[in-house]
């Protein structure tokens, strides 16, 4: 029996060996046969030269369309110019010329966005922001170190740091933790509305700073597990640090497209823009540390972190990555790249009910039926029979996304579009003006939260959209490492608001403008009356 069992190992290892010898095989061969389509398509596909773009003149390129008087690009309706750029020159468009950065190729075809996608190597990089990789690598280098976290980071630091975060903040489970925390925030929101109305039960001019203090005090709850108190009454005066850490995260993105799409002076000497650039990312650097550092006290003093179904954010990646810093880096690129932008989206929802009344009583008729009474509380049950409202919100960033494009650099020559791109290219894709194209959405200047109800009123099941056509929230492994938390944060205030009030507008039509997120661009003066 010994010599059998012996013969029997030996047997087993030599097949193991052999199907490992055939798996690399297998493998090195698709990798070759990979390379020779690539190189083949490469061939066949026409230059770079021709792809076709604004011509950048000698010495100044294309930088000149961006500076005031002068050029007839405005970052401000960079919306338009996207659209006119696709009108002008279709589905591919090359931005060439631009002083100090990369070219930029425009692209408005969602098969060939898909295509990126699906192609893209373990380390993807996105289209560079040098001004926040000057901050974080030279400016603060001291405190960052190389443990950068993901925003504005790339390569190995990227995936270290993301590898070490992403278990904790994209797993579903740990999302519902916080409807309860997300859900007080709501209510307090809500609160905070109705004593702001005037006699025409009208909030103020400045109800956009009011949503961005509820963004604040909900990414704090979950990043931090703490409550800041930024819908206090308290906090209206402008010298609270809760206003303080608003009006730096607004410079910081009122001033980011200047410093990226003009002519970088600030490389060469420290303009009045890059001070105040510089001064915003510190005010918020500091402002998380000390709230980062609390948080971090308060916790530990609990003595050694233990994970259980209940176990917060800030424990889960405590139990990942021992090191604070980890966690503190993490939860200050939530409070960069979350306030804005949730704000915006809730604001630009808020705004679209406001114009479409009938959808908006859709929608209080499903809260009312899922939640019948205010005190009713959510759970992650209730949250999933929201579906009108989940359309609603998906059909206002279709139409409106708060960022209206992300993109990949490339890290090695590719085939775009049918087109040789070389390495270094940043390819920008166009989400604004692809989701609001009659090609990938009918009627598609229509408000219709409906078409993506799973099931349509015939009861029959509706035409798929193309899944490439509309990512608010980007796509793969530079997806935003928020969404879970921003989509619960997001459904909650709206499900609480719509179940509050009616939510109208009288005064003149607003229109979108980068300012700094894509917004409606004016005074959000709603007025909002109780419901029964």
């Amino acid at each position: 029996m010994g010599a059998r069992s012996v013969f029997t190992g030996c047997r087993r290892m030599v097949l193991t060996s052999l199907h490992r010898r055939e798996r690399r095989y297998d493998s090195t061969m698709a990798t070759l046969q990979q390379e020779e389509v690539e190189e083949t398509e490469w061939e066949r596909a026409r230059p770079y030269s021709e792809v076709p773009g604004p011509k950048p003149l000698p010495f100044v390129g294309n930088t000149w369309r961006f500076v005031p008087f002068i050029g007839n690009y405005s970052i401000e309706e960079i919306d338009r110019v996207s659209r006119n750029l696709y009108h002008q020159y279709g589905r591919v468009v090359k931005l060439a010329g631009l002083l100090g950065r990369p070219d930029m190729l425009f692209l408005y075809d969602a098969d060939e966005i898909e295509r990126v996608f699906r192609n893209e190597e373990l380390m993807p990089h996105r289209p560079s922001m040098p001004s926040l990789n000057y901050y974080k690598h030279v400016h603060r280098k001291d405190f960052f170190g190389d443990n950068a976290g993901v925003i504005a980071v790339h390569g190995e630091k990227w995936y270290n740091f993301r590898t070490k975060v992403q278990q904790a903040m994209l797993q579903p489970r740990t999302a519902k933790l916080y409807i309860k925390p997300i859900e007080e925030t709501a209510v307090a929101f809500v609160e905070r509305a109705r004593k702001l109305r005037d006699e025409n039960l009208e909030v103020p001019e400045d109800f956009l700073n009011e949503i961005h203090k509820w963004s604040l005090e909900s990414i704090a709850r979950v990043a931090l597990d703490i409550r800041l108190g930024c819908l206090d009454d308290h906090v209206s005066s402008s010298n609270s640090e809760t206003q303080t850490l608003i009006d730096a995260v607004t410079t910081f993105f009122s001033n980011v497209g200047v410093l990226e799409l003009k002519f970088p002076f600030w490389k060469i000497f420290s303009t009045p823009t890059w001070r105040k650039y510089i001064g915003a990312l510190d005010t918020i650097t500091d402002i998380t540390m000390k709230h980062i550092t609390t948080a971090l006290e308060r916790l530990q003093s609990r003595g050694p972190v233990q994970i259980d179904n209940d176990s917060s954010l800030l424990q889960r990646v405590l139990a990942l990555d021992p090191d604070p810093k980890t966690a503190c880096i993490l939860a200050l690129d939530m409070f960069l790249v979350g306030i804005d932008t949730t704000s915006t989206a809730v604001a630009s929802i808020m705004y679209q009910l406001s114009q479409h009344p009938e959808k908006q009583e859709i929608l209080y008729n499903e809260i009312h039926k899922v939640l019948p009474t205010r005190d009713t509380p959510l759970t992650a049950q209730r949250i999933e029979q929201l579906s009108y409202l989940k359309a609603c919100i998906k059909e206002t960033l279709r139409m409106y996304p708060v960022v209206i494009g992300n993109g990949r650099c490339m890290t090695r020559d590719t085939v775009v579009a049918g087109y040789q791109i070389p390495k270094g290219t940043q390819v920008v894709f166009q989400h604004y003006v692809i989701s609001n194209l009659e090609h990938y959405f009918s009627q598609a200047d229509q408000f219709l939260p409906e078409r993506w109800l799973k099931l349509c009123s015939r009861n029959k099941r509706e035409q798929t959209q193309h899944p490439f056509a509309s990512l608010p929230f980007g796509y793969g492994r530079r997806m935003c490492l928020g969404r879970r938390f921003a989509d619960l944060e997001i459904q909650t205030v709206i499900a609480k608001m719509i179940q509050t009030f009616r939510i109208e507008y009288h005064h003149e039509k607003l229109q979108y403008r980068i300012h700094p997120m894509y917004t409606p661009d004016g005074p959000l003066t709603f007025r909002l009356i109780e419901r029964d």
